[in-house]
């Protein structure tokens, strides 16, 4: 049985690489180690659940897309809460800092998870309230991979027009660094620190931030920050199948 799922990941591992589009037998044999007639015996199985196909004119072979079915209902049923919480707690831990995770909701964002500082002075959100994305590094981050029309529609409807302009310039540096920083914007004598997080796709699906009092972040230390939270929401991003 073991040998079998073996033999069979063998098989997959080579169909989906990127050295060919379709595999003859013969290629396949070689780099698989498999003999012709025990590769014929797994293809013809694997074929009958759709995870091998044939071409019907060379006779090569290449995966199927009973793998896709399966990727995307495996990708459907993560839930990047739970995905992202121990990562924040490890945060949390490293930074001694209140670390939010938000989602998009509309023209707004919504704080939906919260690992507290350790710290008696720390920053505090509500759970589920709105935050328009114009206001924060959180939203920055998630508002700067956007859509450009969408971006033009957000910032239209929040901003007046002498401070559009200066905002987009904001965005764009955000998506070149990864990062998005802000001070004070949702309430006086904080400051945040934002990275995004990618789903399936490239897709932006939330922002990962640390929130600390202002006056404990000095200029070292905000590069400190910068640094760990870019690699926590990357990190999340890689387990729900982002960049």
């Amino acid at each position: 049985m073991v040998q079998s799922i073996e033999r069979t990941m063998k098989i997959i591992r080579v169909l989906i690489s990127d050295e060919k589009q379709a595999w003859p037998i013969s290629d396949l044999a070689s780099a698989t180690g498999l003999p012709i007639s025990t590769l014929h015996r797994f293809l013809d199985s694997m074929m009958q659940f759709g995870l091998v196909e044939q071409e019907p004119v060379t006779k090569h072979y290449k995966a199927g897309y009973t793998w896709m079915e399966i990727g995307f209902t495996l990708h459907n049923r993560i839930n990047f809460r739970y995905v992202a919480r121990p990562i924040m707690e490890e945060l949390a831990h490293e930074v001694e800092e209140s670390i939010f995770l938000s989602v998009p909701a509309g023209y707004d964002s919504i704080p939906i998870e919260k690992v507290e500082s350790p710290l008696k002075i720390r920053i505090d959100e509500n759970m589920g309230e709105r935050i328009p994305l114009t206001i924060g590094a959180p939203n920055k981050a998630i508002l700067a991979h956007w859509k450009p029309e969408e971006v033009r529609k957000v910032v239209a409807a929040q901003l007046a027009p002498a401070l559009q302009q200066p905002f987009l310039d904001q965005l764009a540096h955000v998506k070149e660094t990864g990062y998005a920083i802000s001070y004070g914007e949702k309430t006086e004598g904080t400051v945040a620190v934002a990275a995004p997080i990618f789903s399936y796709g490239n897709q932006i699906v939330a922002a990962l931030s640390i929130n600390a009092p202002s006056f404990r972040v000095t200029e070292d230390r905000m590069s400190f920050l910068i640094e760990r939270v870019k690699e926590k929401a990357a990190t999340v991003s890689a387990k729900i199948g982002g960049v």
